[in-house]
């Protein structure tokens, strides 16, 4: 009697141990994958009008023109 309860506890183990594995996605892993890209695109965001307005001494206003950014791709890039 005893042999077949350490049998059936050894088949139940086993099947376990073969069952595929199904994790929860926590909280924390949904926020990441909303908050990582949305900091990078606002410190980028930052760094390109800190270095515009600071360093290139121009005016706050010209940041959010496109113009602006079209004429610096295009020195940066030129032939």
């Amino acid at each position: 009697m005893r042999r077949l309860k350490e049998d059936r506890l050894k088949q139940e183990q086993q099947t376990e141990e073969n069952a595929p594995i199904r994790r929860k996605r926590s909280k924390w892993t949904i926020i990441q994958w909303f908050l990582i890209p949305l900091l990078l695109v606002l410190s980028l965001g930052g760094g390109l009008t800190a270095g515009y307005v600071v360093l290139g001494h121009k005016e706050l206003s010209d940041v959010f023109q496109w113009s602006t950014w079209k004429h610096v791709y295009d020195l940066v890039f030129a032939p």
